[in-house]
């Protein structure tokens, strides 16, 4: 069974996130939090606390196995979430626009299989 946990208005760019979420898509919970937690990335805190709160989804609403090394991530996704914009003024009256982006990441995790 598939278990969704989703975090809206992260206030990173989705390119930076996406980075961190194309190394642990498709690891078990615990080797993925392990490597996020040695990731020198600001967005490798953001993918680590949407991963728990799946686990967490998982546990306590579908009353999924609660080790962390049974159950994998199925795929994460990392959408552009609304963007604030800014004017910065430039030479001779003219002005620079500065996009603030934001990003959306949803996680879905699945207990494994065991024969």
């Amino acid at each position: 069974m598939l278990v969704k946990a989703v975090s809206k208005g992260v206030k990173m760019s989705s390119r930076k996130v996406r980075r961190v979420a194309d190394m642990v898509r498709g690891k078990r919970v615990d080797e993925a939090l392990a490597i996020l937690e040695f990731t020198v990335s600001p967005a490798s805190v953001a993918v680590a606390k949407v991963i728990k709160s799946a686990v967490a989804n998982a546990d306590v609403n579908f009353h999924l196995s609660s080790s962390p090394s049974d159950i994998v991530i199925t795929n994460i996704l990392v959408d552009e979430g609304p963007m604030i914009k800014r004017i910065r003024p430039r030479a001779r009256g003219r002005a620079g626009s500065i996009l603030k982006r934001s990003s959306h990441i949803t996680v879905l995790v699945e207990e494994m299989e065991t024969y």
